[in-house]
């Protein structure tokens, strides 16, 4: 099969094994996957990756138990042992042996075929386009905020970082009821939350008012000074961004402030997939590009401003 294979030096397309499905593990076919920042920061040196790149996908069991064969699934990235006493608590996205889809010993989606333990695998239903479901992933990371933040009626939220995250974590928290200001570097996709009725700035014309609730979804190493100084005392700040390069931090305000700060990551998918269904979140006018299998897919991904760009392998 035809893959985007990282060596950690470059990008590049190359023929490997189609993988094969046991008991535990069916095959799917991917129809797209979409291309996220964690995937650039990844050919940067983030998590000393090598192998197939991708984690967001929608495709079409090939290989597999006869129960979810020709299902149209996406899947969820971590891949869990299942028997650790932190599997058993329910936490099997942080399973200390866990593989990591496209990210950590484990490949990913950025193929014409990757394996899915059973046990990851969701149905997509009928009336959710593929263009819509290969933003699962990220959109259930953007609800996992909810999980673990209350946000309450009106609670001023601040979302810095206008990208792809950034971009379904202002429509999430509005969904909420929270109110919402997006903080972004490009009109034209502030733009987009604006016709959702989402208030937003430019980072030059901001005025760095404090907000109860700061989402960090910049992507960036200087994001978190950032975030930390929009933060009221006592507030919340969430942390979003992997990145590769090292952050030197001044951490008194954390301290002076008493500013609880939260790491946040993977989500549940099926409040994802329930607001894809329902239309509460909109991801069409979040698709910049769709390209073919090849690293040029990255280097569009890449530039500045950048939508999302999804791959058709």
């Amino acid at each position: 099969m035809r893959a985007l294979l990282f060596d950690g030096t470059a990008a590049r397309v190359a023929d490997l094994p189609r993988p094969a499905a046991d008991a535990a593990t069916a095959v799917v076919r991917v129809h797209l996957a979409g291309i996220c920042n964690t995937d650039l920061e990844l050919i940067k040196g983030y998590m000393g990756f090598r192998g197939v790149l991708g984690h967001e996908f929608v495709g079409t069991v090939a290989d597999g138990p006869a129960a979810w064969s020709g299902r149209r699934v996406v899947g969820e990235i971590n891949f869990a042992c299942g028997q650790c006493a932190t599997c058993l608590r329910g936490l099997g996205r942080h399973c200390p042996t866990r593989r990591v889809m496209g990210i950590l010993n484990a490949d990913g989606a950025f193929a014409e075929y990757v394996a899915v333990p059973l046990a990851n695998l969701h149905a997509v239903p009928d009336e959710v386009a593929d263009a819509t479901a290969v933003f699962t992933e990220p959109l259930a990371a953007a609800f996992e905020i909810l999980e673990q933040v209350r946000v309450e009626p009106a609670m001023e939220c601040t979302v810095l970082g206008d990208g792809k995250l950034g971009l379904l974590v202002a429509q999430v928290l509005a969904r909420a009821g929270a109110r919402v200001l997006a903080v972004g570097k490009h009109d034209e996709k502030l733009a987009l939350l604006r016709r959702r009725g989402i208030e937003t700035t430019r980072l030059e014309r901001w005025n760095r008012a404090r907000a109860d609730l700061v989402v960090e979804a910049t992507g960036s190493a200087a994001g978190l000074a950032l975030a930390i100084a929009a933060t009221r005392p006592r507030g919340t700040l969430v942390m979003k961004s992997t990145v590769a390069e090292p952050v030197a931090l001044n951490l008194a305000p954390l301290v002076i402030d008493e500013i609880s700060v939260v790491g946040s990551r993977c989500g549940r998918f099926e409040p994802a997939l329930q607001a894809l269904a329902d239309g509460s979140v909109e991801v069409g006018s979040l698709i910049g590009a769709r390209r073919p299998l090849g690293a040029e897919a990255l280097r569009e991904a890449a530039q500045p401003g950048a939508l999302k760009v999804l791959i058709e392998p």
